[in-house]
């Protein structure tokens, strides 16, 4: 049976102690920075044995999770899923009301959402977080994090918050910080991917990654300048072009496709892209700018 008694007795108001739940890397990362800010900061994770490197710091391991609950007025959960902050938090409910919980673990929109309804419904102020930061990064110039939810739990912990990075705020709904979290995240991953894909095509031919990369960066550096003029063509929906039409990009999409089969390249990520371009030109929009498939993307029917 979980133990509530005395997880209340703290004050609210004190947001110089912070609990962080899951000691994960990233978990680490977060704790170490606030306890170097001069924040009390005490620990918990599921599996014990984690907190030796930050308890020389000053870092407070809790023997259980009601401990942590009960140590402080401000709750940071980085736990692995939707799932597991359910499973933690639930049977703490009653300890966590009037406490504010900012939730920092990936989620979808739709879970961030659901987790700030269970909030609100249990009197616990919610705040949402998506990091775009490795566990390096974590206080440094690039870190940032991305938050949506409740406005006054922003503005209350927006400097504990700026510790990690850069705090960007994105309004009352709760799932917009995941939703841009995951789309950044997804920009990120299918540009490696693609990275990967054409070093692939190189490999065949004695080319070390290493080797490709000198090359790759500076392409897709310059041709990343592109993408504001390609956005506003994707607002507007106005394809035209006088440049680069789908006519070309399916030359160029059937040549690349063709060298990553003749290289024993598996091309499935590719063809992908290349189906997208094959469907739009076969549906009379040759002549319009590649960037017509985003439509593809926003309505799948297209």
């Amino acid at each position: 049976m979980t133990d509530l008694k005395g997880l209340n007795t703290m004050a609210v108001d004190d947001t110089a102690r912070v609990t962080v739940l899951g000691l994960g890397l990233m978990g680490q990362a977060l704790s170490s920075t606030l306890a170097e800010s001069g924040h009390t900061v005490t620990v918990w994770n599921r599996t014990p044995g984690k907190a030796a490197g930050l308890t020389e710091q000053g870092i407070t391991e809790a023997a259980t999770l009601g401990e942590a609950i009960a140590a402080s007025p401000l709750v940071v959960a980085v736990l692995l899923d939707h799932d597991s902050v359910h499973d933690a938090l639930d049977p703490y409910v009653e300890a966590l009301s009037g406490r504010t919980l900012i939730n920092l673990t990936s989620t979808s929109p739709n879970q961030a959402r659901e987790l700030a309804r269970w909030a609100a419904a249990n009197d616990i102020p919610y705040l949402d977080g998506g990091i775009m930061a490795s566990p390096d990064m974590i206080g440094g110039p690039d870190s940032s994090i991305l938050y949506s939810g409740a406005e006054s739990v922003y503005a209350k912990h927006r400097p504990l918050l700026e510790l990690w990075g850069e705090a960007a705020y994105f309004g009352e709904d709760p799932g917009l910080a995941s939703l841009w979290d995951f789309a950044l995240l997804s920009t990120m991953y299918l540009t490696f991917a693609a990275f990967y894909h054409g070093a692939a095509l190189v490999s065949g031919a004695g080319v070390p990654a290493a080797e490709f990369a000198t090359r790759a960066l500076p392409w897709l550096t310059g041709s990343a300048a592109t993408i504001p003029l390609q956005a506003a063509g994707m607002d507007s929906g106005d394809y035209t072009t006088d440049v680069q039409h789908l006519h070309f990009t399916k030359a160029a999409a059937d040549a690349i496709h063709q060298t990553a089969v003749e290289q024993g390249v598996n091309p499935a990520m590719f063809e992908h892209f290349k189906n997208l371009v094959d469907r739009h030109v076969a549906n009379g929009h040759g002549a319009e700018s590649f960037v017509r498939i985003f439509e593809s993307f926003k309505n799948p029917a297209q």
